[in-house]
């Protein structure tokens, strides 16, 4: 069988032999910077957090932080590193599980760039359907000609396309400090879901 990107098993196999170039072990300073600036009981998804390093500082904020990955042994090593934060990380798939009412503030951490570029339409209706009114969707973008993945590239005008129907572009960085396979190829952004 061709390996998927969309299947848990494609991910099981790398975190379980360790192959997982795109897992920095900290969380980029922009995102740190960020964490700051979410507003006091924000509600708030990492989805396909991989080891689950930015959930810390989201947690430790005081904000109602939920992550998820649906890798067994993604969510395995996300827990053993988050501690006493460990109940914040569930084993689920993005486009289904109970988003409940929804979260004022959605990361985006190399997660698109993980799906086959077929399955970006699913997941931006998806975003919009579980952002709530007035949140935010913040994060890594990865832009690159990179038709094969995963790292899977996207570029401004695909990712405009995606997102303009539900939210408005409020801020595009360059960053710096990238892990090699994303080196001066993501910028930080932050979409907004209007009222």
């Amino acid at each position: 069988m061709p390996q998927d990107s969309a299947r848990p098993d494609f991910w099981d196999t790398r975190y379980d032999s360790g192959v997982t170039p795109w897992e920095a072990g900290r969380t980029p300073p922009r995102l740190a910077a960020f964490v700051r600036e979410v507003p006091a009981g924000s509600r708030v998804l990492i989805p396909g957090c991989g080891t689950g390093h930015e959930v810390y500082l989201f947690a430790e904020a005081g904000l109602d932080v939920l992550a998820l990955d649906f890798s067994a042994p993604a969510v395995a090593a996300a827990k053993r590193n988050l501690g006493c934060f460990a109940d914040r990380v569930i084993e689920a798939d993005y486009f289904d599980f109970d988003a409940g009412a929804g979260f004022d503030v959605i990361v985006e951490r190399a997660f698109l760039c993980a799906l086959p570029p077929r399955m970006r339409e699913a997941w931006a209706a998806r975003t919009a359907a579980i952002t709530r009114p007035g949140g935010v969707l913040a994060g890594y973008f990865f832009f690159a000609d990179t038709p094969r993945g995963p790292p899977f590239g996207i570029d401004a005008a695909g990712l405009d396309a995606l997102l303009a129907p539900a939210f408005v572009r409020e801020s595009d960085e360059a960053v710096g400090g990238s892990i090699p396979v994303f080196e001066g190829k993501e910028r930080w952004q932050t979409w907004r879901h209007p009222r």
